[in-house]
Order: C-alpha cells, then structure tokens, then sequence
C-alpha cells in the first residue's frame, strides 16, 4: 500500500530534468500572463454568462447580481491561485497539478490529477471550440456566408431542436438547427450532422504547436491584446447605452431577484469563465525565471480577468433586462436590446462576434498547448507510455502527445454536446485545486526547508479556505457530473493498475536502492 502513495521528491523532480533534458525556457513574466489570459477569457464569458444570470430548469438565475457571482469565484479561484503559486515557483517543470501532486501526496493521487486533468485541458477544449463554432458561424453570416445546419451542429442538439419546434418553438436558433436533421445528407440511412468548424479549428491549433510554443506564445499575445481591446470596446460603447433601472428593476425582481441561491448557482455555472488561469503553471518549465515570473503570471492573469468580467457583467445587464439574456451568446443579445443608433449597434454586433472567435481561438491554443504537457511528465515518470515525452527534433515540442490530444479534441468536438462538456469540466478542475491546495500543506510537512521563491501566506488557513470553496462549488454542480466524474476517475485507476504502477520510474528506483 505504502508504495501507491510514494512520493517524488522536488529533488527527485529537478534531477529528471537534468538526466533527461527538459523543454527551451525562454517565455518571462509578460508571456505567462498572456498565456493565462488567453486561456481563461473565451468560452465561459462569451457562453455560459448567459444562463449564468438567467438560470435554467435545475437551478436559479443570479440576475444583475452575477457580478457578486463573479466575486465569489475569483475568491475561491484566487486561494487557489496562490497555491499555485507556490507550487509553480518551487516546482518549476512542465505537468501543473500533476508534479504538485506527485511531490507532495504520492504516486497514485498525481495519477488521479493528471487523469482528470485530461477533463480540465482536453474535454473542457471540446466545450471552448464547440462554442467557438457558433460565433464563427455569426462572424461569416455578415459577410453573406451561411454554414449549412447539418456541418455546424451535433447531433443530439440537431434532435433537441427537432423536438421542440414539434412542441412550438419558434425562435430562429432551434429552427437553424432543427433543419440540420432534414437538410442532411444520409449514411446508411443515419443522417451525416457534424461540427466541421469545430474540427477545424482544433486541426489548425495543433499544427500551430506542433511548430513550437515561442511560436505560439507569440500568437497568443497577440491574440489576447485584440481580445482585451475589442472587450474594452464593448464595455466603452456599452457604458453610453445603460440604463440604471434594469439593474433594480422591481418588476424582475430586482438587482438579486433569486437571492443567495441564484448568487451561489451563478458562481457555479460562470466558474467554466475562471478555468485557465492555472494553464500558467502547465509552462513552468519553458519560464526563463519560474521563481518569480510564475507567481506573477498565475496571480496577475486571475486579476486582470476579474476586473474585465465584472466590468463586461455590469455593461451587459444594465443596457438590456436580465431575463432577456439567456442565450448561448448574451453580448450580442444585451446589444440587440439596447437603445441606440442602429448602425452603432449593428457594428458593435460584429465587433463582438470577431471578438469571440479571438477569444476561444485564444484559449483553444493554452489549453491544446497545456494538454501535452501534462502526458510529457507522466510519461517522463513512467506513468504512460515513453512515446509521449518523445520531444520533436527540429521544434523541440512533445509533438506525439500533441497530435493525439488535437485528434481526440477535434474528433469529441465535431460530435459533443457543449452543456455536457462544460459541467464536466468544472467539476474536473474544481477536484484538481481541492488536490493542489492540500499538497500545499503536505508538502511544507514533508519538505519544511525547501526554498520557496513564494510563500503562500496563511498557511495552513489560507488553503483549507481554498479547498472547502472548491467544494462548496463542486456541490452545486448536478448529480449526473458527479457520476460520470466518478466513472473517468475509475476509468483512470484500471489503466494505473494495470500499466503505470508496473513502469512506474520511481517504483525503479526503489527496487535498485
């Protein structure tokens, strides 16, 4: 039993890295935050922010109060945050919560981690390009290009659609994708409906890191300044066309019409927005000065997001009534409802739409790029299979990891459901800071004297403040995400036990001592 729970020491770590030879460390403090950024603005800003404020038939809206929604998450998102820190900047090698995990609670606890860590990076980027397909198909109706239903949608939301427009449903989205299922050519009698925008656009970021992550970072810095400029252009416009009674209107039910349980349902549904922000941690091996650049990126990312969201929420539910704004996408919603000139709002309608293709395409990149990595350690300590810390010759990218995950991602995105997905995902990530705050207090037990470029304060207050939030959190979330999170976590431990315990390098060194 003893040997589940052995522990790679930071030493243990370091010395991998030496033998081995480790990833190009070239990326400073102002790469790393772009790269939080980049990863945490996109899908659950532009997606779930919505029915965030809404609710829908399980759970409550948190109406104009979602910006103390917000507040609770980057509250819970921010202990986290800081024992990321510590760890990033103590361990600075490429797997996040994995090594955490693995040098502070043992083997098979960071195989959990890394396990379900596929959830946060790969199943939570089949949700991101899901969604960067809708407003991509937006972004191309303005130039007179229609995407055929049946290549834009999946086929559980194409029989969705179908049922409730034979129940009366008029709105133009379910007769878009209603029509997918009678405009579709046929395979042996089944309907061919796929997400080729979806597919596609996985295709194109994995080639972009298969090339290599400077190349990357520097399109993803890019990226996240037109990203942060076209959002500072929606809250500036949106600022003129506000009108303060939506905010209190009595006749909604006022600023917090759902009370503290609509606050905590908002909080738990908007979490899918935070979710990227420890991508940061997934490149500490490429920082130039992880001591000092990684707490910086981790913390001044989750920042940074923070005070853009809550700015974007309070535009949004004072230029339109909250109730109006439970669609898939609630910016361009909150404009078509707002008093205004018509061609102000017609081109402020596009400039969102591009934003949020730039977004996800944004955060598509962080996560595909954060995936590999994490099978790179594993592999490297034996967990998987060596051809996964294959490092290309001429890009010096763990290529192999990063064309199977983009296969895997690419090929869930054409065919996934997005309400799935996102559910999954929060309870994924939820579980894998939960993991890491308590290795925090593990590890200062275990390895007291370890230098440690940052300290979180508080200890060990501040972290079991993290875990009982991520908890509180992880509750809120329904039954069915539980179960089908228990079923991955079971799928994980039968490949443990049956490969990684057996290659397990740390298992070698044992035995040879």
């Amino acid at each position: 039993m003893s040997q589940l729970f052995r522990r790679k020491s930071v030493a243990d770590c370091e010395k991998d890295i030496a033998e081995r030879g480790g990833l190009k460390r070239h990326l400073t403090k102002w790469h790393l935050t772009a790269l939080g950024v980049g990863a945490t603005i996109g899908a659950g800003i532009f997606a779930t922010t919505g029915t965030a404020i809404v609710g829908d038939a399980a759970r409550p809206g948190a109406g104009p109060a979602i910006v103390l929604s917000f507040l609770l998450t980057a509250v819970a998102c921010g202990f986290a945050a800081l024992c990321y820190a510590e760890f990033a900047a103590m361990v600075p090698i490429s797997g996040s919560a994995y090594t955490y995990a693995y040098a502070s609670l043992g083997e098979l606890v960071a195989w959990i981690i890394g396990w379900d860590l596929v959830i946060e990076y790969a199943v939570g980027n089949i949700g991101v390009a899901i969604g960067w397909s809708g407003y991509f198909r937006e972004l191309v109706s303005h130039f007179g290009i229609d995407i055929p239903a049946w290549l834009a949608t999946d086929p559980r939301t194409a029989h969705a659609a179908v049922a409730a427009v034979a129940a009366g449903a008029t709105d133009a989205a379910s007769t878009y994708f209603a029509s997918a299922v009678s405009t579709a050519p046929h395979l042996f009698g089944f309907p061919i409906i796929a997400n080729l925008p979806a597919f596609l656009s996985v295709a194109v970021i994995t080639v972009v890191l298969v090339i290599g992550i400077k190349e990357s970072a520097n399109t993803n810095n890019a990226m996240v300044l037109l990203k942060i400029g076209i959002i500072l252009f929606f809250i500036a416009v949106g600022a003129f066309l506000i009108r303060p009674a939506n905010w209190t209107n009595p006749a909604l039910g006022g600023f917090a019409p759902n009370g503290f349980a609509g606050i905590s349902a908002g909080a738990a549904i908007i979490f899918f927005s935070y979710i990227g922000f420890d991508a940061v941690s997934t490149a500490s091996e490429e920082a130039k000065n992880p001591g000092k650049d990684m707490p910086f990126g981790i913390i001044a990312s989750l920042v940074i997001c923070t005070v853009l969201y809550i700015a974007l929420s309070l535009v949004m539910t004072g230029i339109a009534p909250w109730n109006t704004l439970g669609t898939p996408e609630p910016m361009i919603t909150a404009l078509a409802h707002a008093n205004g000139p018509p061609a102000l709002i017609n081109a402020s309608r596009f400039i969102v739409a591009l934003g949020a293709v730039i977004a996800m395409g944004s955060v598509l990149l962080v996560f595909q790029l954060g995936q590999p990595r994490i099978f790179f350690s594993m592999a490297r300590d034996g967990l998987l299979p060596p051809v996964m810390a294959k490092v290309h010759p001429k890009y010096k990218t763990p290529y192999v990891g990063t064309i199977l995950t983009g296969l895997f991602v690419a090929t869930f995105a054409a065919f996934a459901n997005i309400a799935e997905v996102v559910d999954l995902t929060n309870i994924g990530t939820l579980f894998a800071f939960v993991l890491v705050s308590l290795g925090v207090i593990l590890l200062r037990r275990h390895e007291p004297d370890r230098h440690r470029p940052f300290r979180v304060p508080g200890v060990p207050y501040t972290p079991i403040i993290s875990i009982l939030a991520c908890l509180y959190l992880m509750f809120q979330l329904p039954a069915v995400t539980w179960k089908r999170f228990g079923l991955w976590l079971l799928a994980g431990l039968v490949i443990y036990f049956f490969y990684g315990k057996k290659h397990s390098r740390l298992r070698g060194r044992a035995e040879n001592k």
